[in-house]
């Protein structure tokens, strides 16, 4: 094999694992917000089927932008807490979200979710607007934030009736650490149980 042949043949080696990685990296980054969170939605939809806790836990393990909700919830005292005790947090708080979606699942049986837009949203994120149908006929909509997260999206929140869920739970878990002497330990305990 002559010289020109060799680095002819490297050339075209390089330029096949470019090629792969090329298509790689775009098929990853292929799927658009919307894309994202209608395969989101659908999971949802099968936990709510299961009503299960480990169901709705495996969706939020899976989508949710835990770091991002957690530290928010927890406001100020988010600099309090160890980063060792992180870990234990986010479980509780996932094992939190999850029995309360396990438990009032059934009274609100969804027939249909379907994303209908996406456009700009806070912080980098994108909004990605559904239409939510009842079984009974009723419908809302929603407005889910996705952020983006390595080659993927995560779910940072959701807007339902015009009020975003994690104030919700940014109320809630802070009132608790206040009432508990400022100590986001007491909320890591009470969310383990």
């Amino acid at each position: 094999m002559t010289s020109w042949t060799r680095t002819r043949s490297a050339c075209w080696l390089l330029a096949m694992i470019a090629c792969v990685a090329a298509l790689t990296a775009s098929t990853a980054r292929a799927e658009s917000p919307a894309a994202y969170m209608q395969g989101v939605q659908n999971e949802l939809l099968a936990a709510q089927r299961t009503g299960s806790v480990t169901a709705f836990s495996d969706v939020l393990r899976k989508h949710m932008d835990v770091p991002g909700v957690g530290l928010t919830a927890l406001g100020p005292h988010a600099r309090t807490l160890p980063k060792a005790e992180r870990p234990s947090y986010y479980n509780g708080m996932i094992n939190f979200i999850a029995k309360y979606a396990a438990k009032t699942a059934p009274q609100y049986p969804v027939a249909s979710a379907v994303v209908v837009g996406q456009g700009p949203g806070d912080a980098g994120g994108t909004n990605v607007d559904a239409r939510i149908t009842l079984r009974s006929g009723e419908s809302y909509d929603i407005r889910w934030l996705v952020v983006k997260s390595g080659t993927g999206y995560k779910v940072r929140d959701a807007q339902v009736v015009g009020f975003w869920m994690t104030s919700f739970l940014d109320d809630l878990f802070q009132n608790y650490i206040t009432e508990n002497g400022n100590n986001p330990r007491a909320l890591v305990l009470a969310l383990s149980r």
